[in-house]
């Protein structure tokens, strides 16, 4: 093999070592993941949630196994093919290996590892928008239709990943408006490309006007709830944060698509990253939304930098200076320190805003870390009261959120299948089965007005359990039983899926 291919092959393994690595032995899935993988038993064009193709994902790591090894393997597979696409961008835009060696360390200790461990629709979504860029690049440099329709396809998939795909369209087509790419819209493929994308994404589509479009309720629930708290200047300084170790390629890439000469063909992205940027503050976003735009310009950058500083000895400052910056974020950024860790040096992960949650309010542990900790005990728990109940294979298990009702699932390998009217969970209910038995997973909270208000209902109503682990963000999350129902549980819990389906 050429000794680029050693490079890209030894920077790719050491991608997957880490990505291993910088994951406790502590910590469980979380609570998104559950949900994830449970979408592999509920097949279907689109979800709630999200687009279709996670399920896809889902349901080969079913056959796989469904391991904990195989759910993080697809999202570190993801964020190594985003590596080889900024590669062979280096390549297109006339690198040369070091400027492969600097985009590559760039890339490798930025927040794109860290987004890379769990198995959510992000890695997938960096990795298109990078496709997208990359497809771009070819198609400037050769003119060629073929690279409009690998783009199409590419947009189309990370369409079907994640909507969050659509700014970078938000951020891309004025772009093209102010420069001479602009001349791509009196041509035919740029049509065809078009309609090869629409038709690509149709059946989602149709699956979400056949239900009401609840795409536009997820964005109103996730204003209302989940960027009330969120800060556009805190969504600029974070953006910094995740890339702090590219700094010099970002800098470089925006310099050269100012004032080096062989770029400018290229000013196209300079002004996609300024609307795209600007669309995301316009809307709110949450930080990590936007993290997808960036590995495209630390190619850009990583070329610029290595023609400027060829020949000069402070050209290895800017790999040192990548992984340098990485030490500290190894420190804090991965779940790979204890919960008792973490609360002893909690002033470093609050120094960088870590410990902030989606509530606006400080807690002990980052929020992703909390979420993956408690649910085996809670999957176990679960299981032996179900296992305690008469008939038991009559007993509806009843989650307040989907993280419970996925995690009760993955673990109990079938055993149980459990239930929520939240997220998707509200379209998967069975209701062929005559219920005679109630288990109530419950959020932390006033349990004695649960069992006061539901008890009239069965023969007997009691708390099982609850989650001891106090580190968890499902701690004190309680699972009561009501025994022997007076009514028909079915006939309510349709009531309810109804009511829920309207306010949706």
């Amino acid at each position: 093999m050429k000794k680029e291919t050693w490079v890209l092959l030894g920077f790719v393994i050491i991608k997957f070592v880490l990505h291993y690595a910088l994951v406790s032995d502590v910590y469980e899935l979380q609570r998104d993941e559950y949900l994830h993988l449970d979408q592999a038993n509920h097949l279907a064009l689109g979800y709630l949630s999200v687009p279709p193709l996670t399920s896809w994902i889902s349901l080969l790591i079913k056959f796989l196994g469904n391991s904990e090894f195989w759910v993080r393997f697809f999202p570190g597979l993801f964020g190594a093919l985003t590596m080889v696409l900024v590669w062979k961008s280096i390549k297109e835009l006339g690198g040369n290996l070091f400027a492969l060696f600097i985009g590559m360390t760039g890339l490798l200790f930025s927040a794109v590892l860290r987004l890379n461990i769990l198995f959510q629709p992000n890695s997938f979504d960096v990795l298109a928008w990078t496709a997208v860029y990359y497809f771009a690049i070819k198609y400037i440099n050769s003119n060629k239709s073929k690279w409009l329709y690998w783009l199409a396809f590419s947009f189309a998939l990370g369409f079907l990943n994640k909507y969050n795909i659509a700014f970078l369209l938000l951020g891309l087509f004025p772009a093209l408006l102010l420069t001479k790419q602009r001349v791509i819209l009196s041509k035919k493929s740029f049509y065809i490309s078009i309609l090869f994308t629409f038709l690509l994404i149709l059946p989602n589509l149709y699956w979400q006007y056949q239900h009401e479009f609840p795409v536009i309720y997820h964005m109103k629930q996730l204003t209302m709830y989940h960027l009330v708290n969120v800060n556009r200047l805190d969504f600029l300084k974070e953006q910094v944060l995740y890339f702090f170790g590219c700094i010099p390629l970002l800098l470089g890439a925006i310099y050269a698509f100012l004032f080096y000469t062989p770029f400018k063909k290229y000013k196209t992205f300079l002004y996609a990253l300024v609307f795209t940027l600007a669309v995301f503050m316009y809307f709110k976003a949450k930080s990590y939304y936007a993290i997808g735009l960036f590995p495209i310009y630390i190619a850009f950058g990583a070329v610029f930098l290595s023609h400027i500083l060829d020949r000069k000895w402070i050209k290895w400052a800017i790999p040192t200076y990548s992984f340098v910056v990485f030490i500290p974020m190894y420190q804090v950024f991965f779940p790979n320190k204890t919960p008792e860790k973490i609360i002893a040096n909690a002033d470093v992960y609050r120094e960088f805003g870590l410990l902030k949650w989606e509530d606006g309010k400080e807690h002990h542990l980052p929020q992703d870390f909390a979420d993956m900790l408690g649910w085996k005990e809670m999957a176990d728990k679960v299981e032996k009261a179900y296992n305690a109940m008469p008939n038991r294979e009559k007993t509806l298990v009843m989650c307040d959120n989907y993280g419970q009702a996925g995690a009760i699932n993955y673990y109990s390998k079938g055993r149980i299948k459990a239930h929520s009217l939240n997220a998707d969970y509200v379209n998967w209910f069975d209701l062929s089965i005559a219920y005679e038995n109630l288990i109530r997973v419950k959020n932390a909270g006033n349990i004695d007005a649960e069992i006061e208000e539901t008890s009239p209902y069965f023969d007997q109503g009691f708390l099982s359990d609850s989650i001891a682990n106090s580190f968890a963000r499902e701690y004190r999350t309680s699972i009561i039983s009501f025994v022997k129902a007076k009514v028909n549980i079915n006939e309510k819990v349709q009531l309810e899926i109804d009511e829920t389906m309207k306010r949706e």
